[in-house]
C-alpha cells in the first residue's frame, strides 16, 4: 500500500487561468485510464473526457480531495467542459510516482509566427470537426479551441504512429518541441484580453482552466509530467481510482461546476470511471462578454423564425443598428458583432432560405477565411434571435473518422512518453458546453479592432434579420483563434 504523501503529485495553478474567459458553459477534461489487455474497444461516451484502463490492480490509500478553481465572468456567456479518459492495457507497475515542482513558463520561448501558424490549424481541425459534428440533428455548441488544448495535453505523451496522427488530424504544424510552447504563448495572450473601453461595461471575462487527475500508484514519465505544467499550468492532482473511482468522479465534476459557475453539471456520467482509470485530463472554460453595442430590451419582440422543415418558431427577436464587418455573398449574408474590450467577435453567417444544408455540409476554413476578408464596414439593422441551449458529445467517433485511430484502440495505442511503456489507450472525449445569447452580451471571444457604433443613422444600408437558421464563430480578433462554434436551426429550443 502506498501512502499519498509520499506519492503526491501537485502543481499549483498558473494565475494566469483565473483571467481567461468567463463564459457559462465551456470546460473540457481529459482522463486517463488502464483496461485489462482481453478488452478492445473504446469507453463510453463523456464530455471532454480520455479514459485508460489497467489490469492488475495496485492498492494504495486515498488520497486528499484536492481541486483547483478558476472563475470567469461575462454577458455573453459560453462554457466547455472537456475529459479525456486514459485506460491501461496491463498489469500495473511497480510505484514510482513522479513529480512535478515546476512552475508555467510565462515567457515561452517560440519562434516567429509559431502561434500563428498554430491558429492556423487549430482553425482548420475546428472547421474539420464541425462538419463531422453538423452531421448530427438540432443546435449544437462545442469549443475547438478547447478541445485543441486538452488534445495536446495528450499529444505530448503519444509517441509513434498516435503521435503522427494526432498530429495530423489536429493539425499540429509545429512538432512536439515547438507546439506545447505555441500554445502557451498563445494561452498567455489570451489571458491578457479583456479591457473595456467604456468604464459603463463589464471587460471581457476569459477564464480557461486545466487539470489532471493522475492515478496515485501510476509511475509517470518526468518529462511528461513538466511539460504540461510548464506550457498548460495543469495541477496534476493525484487519484485513487483503483478504489475511489465514484468519489474521483464526483470531485472532476464539482470542479467543473465550478468554473462554469454552476452552468455544466455532471460533465462525467454515473459509470464513466471504474478502477483501470489511470488518468483523466479536463479543461473547463468560462467566457462573458458584454456587446460593444447593447441590444436594447426595450426593442425586443415576437417574431416567427424559420424552421429546416417549413414550420415556424416563435422566439425574441431583439434589434439593433450598427455599423459593423458586414458582407452579403452567394447564397448568404454574414456580419460580425464586437465585443466590448475590442478583442473579441462572434461571427454569424446566415445562409439564404433553402440553402442552409449546402452551407452548412460545405463551409471549411478557405471558405471561412474568405467570408472574413469579403466584409467590409457598413450600416447594418440586424435583428438577432435570443438563443440559450447546452450540448454534448463523446467524440471518438467523430476523431476516428477524422483518422486519428489508434489512440482510441487498446492494442495499437502508444503513449509510451507517458509512463514509458505502451500500456495506456484513449476510451473516450467527453465534451459539453453551454451557450447564451442575450440583450446584453453573448458567450464567445472575438472582436474586430476597426469596429465602430454607427453615431447617427436614421436609414440603413443593409438589414439582416436573422429569422433562419444560421451559424455564429466566437473568435479572438488579436490572434484570430476560433474560440466557440456552433449553429442554431431552432433559438426556441
Amino acid at each position: 500500500m502506498i501512502d499519498c504523501n509520499t506519492a503526491a503529485l501537485t502543481h499549483p495553478p498558473s494565475p494566469s487561468l483565473s483571467r481567461l474567459w468567463e463564459r457559462e458553459g465551456g470546460n473540457r477534461g481529459l482522463v486517463v485510464r488502464r483496461l485489462p489487455s482481453p478488452v478492445i474497444g473504446r469507453g463510453a461516451g463523456g464530455e471532454g473526457v480520455i479514459r485508460f484502463r489497467k489490469q492488475t490492480p495496485t492498492l494504495i490509500r486515498p488520497c486528499p480531495k484536492r481541486s483547483t478553481m478558476k472563475n470567469l465572468n461575462a454577458s455573453f456567456t459560453l462554457l466547455i467542459a472537456l475529459a479525456i479518459l486514459l485506460s491501461a492495457c496491463g498489469p500495473s507497475p511497480a510505484a514510482n510516482v513522479a513529480q512535478s515542482n515546476l512552475q508555467r513558463e510565462t515567457h515561452p520561448p517560440v519562434l516567429e509566427g509559431d502561434v500563428e501558424n498554430l491558429v492556423n490549424g487549430n482553425n482548420t481541425f475546428a472547421l474539420e470537426l464541425y462538419r463531422s459534428l453538423a452531421k448530427q440533428n438540432g443546435n449544437l455548441v462545442y469549443s475547438p479551441f478547447s478541445i485543441s488544448l486538452a488534445l495536446a495535453m495528450t499529444y505530448a505523451g503519444a509517441r509513434g504512429e498516435t503521435e503522427s496522427q494526432m498530429a495530423d488530424v489536429l493539425h499540429f504544424p509545429l512538432g512536439q518541441n515547438s507546439t506545447h510552447p505555441a500554445f502557451n504563448a498563445l494561452d498567455l495572450g489570451l489571458a491578457q484580453r479583456g479591457q473595456s473601453t467604456d468604464k459603463k461595461q463589464e471587460p471581457m471575462q476569459l477564464n480557461l482552466a486545466n487539470a489532471v487527475w493522475a492515478e496515485q500508484t501510476y509511475p509517470f514519465q518526468q518529462d511528461f509530467l513538466d511539460t504540461i505544467a510548464t506550457n498548460y499550468g495543469a495541477g496534476i492532482q493525484l487519484a485513487d481510482f483503483i478504489n475511489q473511482y465514484e468519489p474521483v468522479r464526483k470531485e472532476i465534476n464539482r470542479w467543473v461546476e465550478d468554473q462554469t459557475r454552476n452552468k455544466i453539471k455532471d460533465l462525467l456520467a454515473d459509470g464513466t470511471l471504474n478502477s483501470d482509470t489511470r488518468m483523466a485530463l479536463v479543461n473547463a472554460i468560462y467566457f462573458k462578454a458584454d456587446w460593444l453595442t447593447a441590444f436594447d430590451a426595450n426593442d425586443t419582440h415576437d417574431a416567427p423564425f424559420h424552421l429546416l422543415d417549413g414550420s415556424e418558431a416563435q422566439v425574441k427577436m431583439m434589434s439593433n443598428g450598427l455599423y459593423v464587418p458586414y458582407v452579403r455573398g452567394d447564397g448568404y449574408q454574414a456580419v460580425e458583432l464586437p465585443y466590448a474590450g475590442g478583442t473579441a467577435a462572434m461571427d454569424i453567417l446566415v445562409p439564404d432560405e433553402g440553402n442552409f444544408e449546402a452551407f452548412d455540409s460545405t463551409l471549411d476554413s478557405a471558405a471561412f477565411d474568405a467570408i472574413l476578408a469579403a466584409m467590409q464596414p457598413a450600416s447594418v439593422q440586424v435583428g438577432l434571435p435570443k438563443f440559450q441551449f447546452t450540448s454534448e458529445f463523446s467524440l471518438p467517433g467523430q476523431l476516428s473518422a477524422l483518422g486519428m485511430t489508434d489512440a482510441f484502440d487498446p492494442n495499437l495505442a502508444d503513449f509510451s512518453g507517458m509512463t514509458g511503456d505502451r500500456d495506456l489507450f484513449v476510451s473516450d472525449v467527453i465534451h459539453k458546453a453551454f451557450v447564451a445569447v442575450d440583450e446584453k452580451g453573448t458567450e464567445a471571444a472575438a472582436a474586430t479592432a476597426d469596429i465602430m457604433e454607427l453615431a447617427s443613422a436614421p436609414m440603413f444600408e443593409n438589414v439582416l434579420t436573422i429569422d433562419r437558421p444560421f451559424l455564429f464563430v466566437i473568435r479572438d480578433t488579436v490572434s484570430g483563434q476560433i474560440l466557440f462554434m456552433g449553429r442554431v436551426v431552432n433559438p426556441a429550443k
